[in-house]
């Protein structure tokens, strides 16, 4: 811990730790640090409305089981989520049919936990279907149970479980242990780290000192797709660490510096890696200390930065750097170890009493064979057969719009998608899939965004829900989905439409 604070300190002589400790109007926006989520907020139960019945208050305000003392705090709700729809353009009836619960509480303040599992079989539209056969994985969730593959392919059935332990022992440290997911960035996707990808198991430290917090995480992930060691082996296991500075400069302008390896267990004729204890040092970058050990291993590099326009609008971008050789980046000859991506967008708000309208535009970017590697599969940029970034992989470019408009208990939403991309075909890799090794079957030089099989992806959501209890997200919901896919070998289209009822707080992803 020693260590920690020592970089903490480091950090605040470069940013002036003598005017972060001074008390003024600014303190709080300069103190918020958002790109790192989940955020650490006090878990504060709603108020017992003493004129209202204990069937009023269960069903619209307050959670199942509820206990608020000066020294902890607990509750539990039972989480459903059913739902009926039709995919009209594939004439397919879908479904959905969850059965969940959330447990959490806190302990003097310092101590929180929390917990929630979920039971869920459901049927879903072809597109959704082919992913689920094709990697074995709900997308974001868990793998598909093998004994309903072969009863009822159609039918989906899975498991999927969240748990967080949070100790804060001083104001200025966090330390948490979870098996559940992170997202680094302020907008809607992530180049860096998303929670696209199911849960995986990690450890995370987070220091937060005036203008600056420092996250180090390490976390334990697998490859269902790499070779099997042995018929009784199980998935490969893979290892990760990440860290990230958030630094807000002033009170409009935050930065971030991200890095991360990841390496494999056992490499692919069943020698033990095991753990690099260089990597328990928490300094950032890891690339340097990588690469001066000859490591194997799959380094990342980025940035991040936000620009405050208003009260209530900001503007936003990431930078991600997977490989670079200098005398061919500016020479613009798409050499294939030039990975980078790059995100640019702007989110904002206006309110008015109980009104509020949301938007959100943005743009993201990602050259051929980023998030891969060359040797070995495995310690390539992913965790349970899905990226650890953007769920398109790489080779694309993508414009998304989002609007959301809240009156009451009501919430009405839309988004737009369009991207371009490029499958391989012919037997070459050009560099969307991330589970290929970037130097077999792929051109060295000559490689551009969109190489490949040319495809276009049209996708857009409506949404229309009523919120029936907030502490738990419970609210009906209307849904409809208009997907398109297309290139010169195929065209595919799916209009979903969904209603039901749902509660939680999961974020899970259907435009892909």
């Amino acid at each position: 811990m020693k260590t920690h604070f020592k970089i903490f300190l480091i950090a605040m002589l470069l940013c002036n730790a003598d005017k972060v400790i001074a008390q003024d109007a600014d303190s709080a926006t300069l103190a918020a640090h958002t790109a790192f989520r989940p955020l650490f907020l006090n878990d504060t139960l709603p108020a017992i409305d003493s004129t209202r019945s204990w069937v009023h208050r269960k069903l619209f305000n307050e959670h199942l089981v509820q206990v608020s003392k000066p020294d902890y705090s607990f509750y539990a709700d039972f989480l459903p989520d059913f739902m009926a729809g039709r995919d009209f353009a594939n004439h397919r009836n879908t479904w959905l049919n969850t059965r969940g619960y959330q447990v959490g509480g806190t302990v003097l303040r310092k101590f929180s936990f929390h917990t929630s599992g979920f039971e869920n079989q459901a049927r879903f539209p072809n597109y959704y279907d082919r992913f689920v056969n094709e990697t074995d994985v709900v997308p974001g969730q868990s793998y598909n149970r093998g004994y309903d593959k072969f009863i009822i392919p159609e039918t989906k059935d899975w498991s999927y479980v969240t748990a967080l332990l949070s100790y804060a022992p001083i104001k200025y440290l966090n330390i948490t242990l979870g098996h559940d997911k992170n997202f680094i960035g302020d907008g809607y996707r992530s180049l860096l780290l998303s929670d696209v990808a199911s849960p995986y198991t990690f450890l995370k430290l987070t220091g937060t000192l005036g203008r600056v917090q420092y996250t180090a995480m390490w976390t334990g992930m697998q490859d269902p797709s790499a070779p099997r060691l042995s018929e009784y082996s199980g998935n490969r296991k893979k290892g990760a660490v990440f860290h990230y500075l958030d630094w807000n400069i002033n009170k409009r302008l935050s930065v971030g510096f991200f890095d991360a390896v990841v390496w494999a267990r056992t490499d692919d004729t069943g020698n033990r890696r095991g753990f690099d204890v260089d990597y328990i040092n928490p300094v950032i970058f890891l690339r340097p200390l990588e690469g001066s050990s000859g490591s194997p291993d799959n380094a990342v590099m980025g940035l991040t930065g936000k620009y405050k326009l208003s009260e209530e609008a900001i503007f936003y971008g990431q930078f991600v750097l997977d490989d670079f050789v200098a005398e061919h980046f500016f020479s613009g000859n798409g050499f294939f170890r030039n990975k980078s991506g790059f995100q640019l967008g702007v989110k904002g708000a206006v309110s008015h009493r109980e009104k509020r309208l949301n938007y959100l535009a943005e743009f993201n970017s990602v050259r051929p064979f980023t998030y891969s590697e060359k040797t070995m599969s495995i310690i390539n940029y992913a965790h349970y057969n899905q990226p650890l970034a953007h769920p398109l992989g790489a080779n694309f470019r993508e414009v998304i719009g989002m609007l959301s408009y809240n009156f009451g208990r009501f919430t009405a939403s839309a988004q737009g998608n369009y991207a371009t991309y490029g499958y391989d075909m012919n037997g070459i890799n050009y560099g969307k899939n991330i589970f290929n090794l970037y130097e077999i079957n792929s051109m060295e030089r000559g490689n551009y965004i969109g190489q490949g099989l040319a495809t276009k992806l049209y996708y857009g959501e409506g949404n229309l829900s009523f919120m029936i209890n907030p502490s738990y997200n419970l609210r009906l919901e209307l849904s409809g989905i208009y997907r398109h896919e297309t290139n010169a070998q195929f065209n595919e289209k799916t209009g979903w439409l969904m209603f039901g009822l749902r509660s939680s707080f999961r974020k899970l992803y259907t435009d892909f």
